[in-house]
């Protein structure tokens, strides 16, 4: 298809340039001609005035009017050439005979005349318009010549020539001249075309055949040309020099994507590392808590089964230390089961998990927390639908930070004893074109705030304002990982003295009614 176009290209081109060119040809051969026919005619018209003067060499030019021999000689000479009419006039511009067709009125023709007795010589006039070969032109040519007895002007004649005729003729030879340009055309465009589709279009082709059976195992030399020091030769070079260069980015291309396949594979091991090291050290800042909350249960157990190894004891007093030893080991077993699907690692797989039941459980579960003694915790799950994509064991890491965040927050503040940690879900759409129904989750802490300089840093890895020790400074950089990783935003609202809001959104997994913008 691309030849097909190219030789089409290539014979519409040569055709439109033929025929350009012999068309100019043909204007100038036109012109050329009709300037020598003018040339012929007026000389033809000089030789028949002169012909007609030597006739009425032997007539007195004032015995009007003349006679009848005389007037027929000049109209048997006007008849036999190609001028239409004649015009002779005395010296004082007393007609002495007019005869032929009127293509130029009398009396212009007689101030021409007059101008060449005046003149004293013969004069050549071009009047009139007519459509000429290719555009408007002149219609009439007028020989005009004084006639002389004794040295002097005693008349003036002028004869009409209808240039009519001689573009009539110029036409003819026009249409001759365009069926011999259609010949040429024909047979100059096809040599052309075969002589071009030789030298141009096969050569093309062939490199083009050969770049399509391109393979990267290919040592051969790819392009071949005919002729040494032909463009085509210089061409096929430097296309066996693009194509080694390809093989060669191809074999670096392989070597950087196996490269960057195993950076990437590193990275996710890498990040799969960060956040299970940052999930230990929040376990570790849990254990403390923990042990306390499970020493008082198994205290009360022990307790129990002292009293149980009494022999004094009734049967239903036995019965209800029973039954209260077995609360107090579920209570432990709730503990233990919260804390181990808390440190389970995470296999990073998306499913459908439902918010408001992981955070009723992080919250039960920092209920006995020391750092959560002085700290009122208000948790309203007002979202009418919680259920979200995304992995519940990162979830948890995610809300146990935001937490441990707040809780560390309010505890630095001057009046840690009045700490208040609101925790809430809405649904809102999200303000971006899909106009999706989002999940919004708020940690809001009547903290200290952070200082506008630190606010856009607090996502960083390792950034932190807590002493030593009491953090790594990659809780944040962690709970922006995962929240990004599983399609949803995270941001912080915060103004020094003004407590902290943590804000997360996480598209929902079933479309909702409207709700107001967030």
């Amino acid at each position: 298809m691309l030849f097909h176009r190219l030789s089409a290209n290539i014979i519409l081109n040569i055709v439109f340039v033929l025929v350009l060119a012999m068309l100019l040809i043909d204007v100038v051969i036109i012109r050329s001609t009709q300037q020598l026919m003018l040339k012929d005619e007026m000389a033809e018209g000089e030789f028949l005035i002169s012909a007609i003067s030597q006739n009425l060499d032997d007539y007195d030019v004032d015995s009007l009017p003349w006679p009848r021999s005389a007037i027929n000689d000049i109209d048997t000479l006007v008849a036999q050439s190609d001028f239409s009419s004649v015009l002779v006039v005395k010296n004082n511009m007393e007609e002495i005979h007019f005869s032929g067709t009127p293509d130029i009125a009398k009396t212009e023709l007689k101030q021409i005349t007059r101008q060449v007795i005046k003149a004293g010589r013969s004069l050549t006039w071009l009047t009139g318009t007519t459509w000429g070969v290719f555009w408007k032109q002149k219609g009439f040519m007028v020989v005009s010549a004084p006639i002389f007895r004794a040295g002097t002007t005693v008349a003036g004649i002028s004869i009409v020539y209808n240039l009519r005729q001689l573009y009539d003729h110029l036409r003819r030879m026009q249409r001759m001249i365009f069926f011999y340009i259609l010949i040429n055309t024909v047979i100059l465009a096809l040599i052309g075309f075969f002589r071009l589709s030789k030298i141009t279009v096969k050569p093309l082709k062939k490199l083009v055949e050969r770049a399509e059976a391109f393979r990267e195992d290919d040592d051969e030399i790819l392009f071949l040309a005919e002729k040494e020091n032909s463009e085509f030769s210089q061409l096929s070079k430097a296309l066996n020099r693009m194509f080694n260069h390809i093989s060669e980015g191809r074999e670096e291309l392989k070597l950087t994507v196996c490269s960057l396949r195993q950076a990437n594979v590193d990275l996710k091991k890498a990040q799969h590392d960060i956040i299970n090291a940052e999930k230990l050290a929040s376990v570790g800042r849990l254990t403390a808590g923990i042990a306390h909350e499970i020493g008082n249960p198994i205290a009360i157990i022990i307790g129990y089964l002292d009293l149980l190894k009494r022999q004094d004891i009734s049967a239903e007093e036995r019965n209800e230390f029973i039954l209260r030893t077995e609360k107090e080991i579920g209570r432990v077993s709730k503990i233990i089961r919260q804390l181990l699907d808390f440190s389970r690692p995470s296999t990073g797989d998306l499913k459908t998990a439902g918010v408001h039941e992981i955070l009723t459980d992080m919250v039960s579960m920092f209920h006995f927390q020391p750092v959560m003694s002085d700290i009122s915790t208000r948790l309203s799950l007002e979202a009418e639908w919680d259920q979200v994509r995304a992995d519940p064991g990162q979830l948890r890491q995610v809300f146990l930070n935001l937490i441990i965040n707040a809780a560390d927050a309010i505890a630095a503040s001057a009046d840690a004893s009045g700490g208040e940690l609101f925790i809430g879900t809405a649904v809102v759409t999200d303000p971006m074109p899909d106009a999706r129904q989002m999940l919004k989750i708020e940690f809001r802490d009547n903290g200290p705030g952070i200082p506008q300089e630190h606010l856009g840093n607090i996502f960083d890895p390792f950034f932190t304002t807590k002493s030593p020790g009491k953090g790594t400074g990659l809780g944040l950089s962690v709970c922006f990982m995962i929240v990004e990783a599983m399609g949803g935003r995270i941001r912080a609202l915060s103004r020094a003295g003004h407590g902290t809001s943590m804000i997360i959104h996480f598209p929902l997994e079933q479309q909702q009614t409207e709700h107001p913008k967030i």
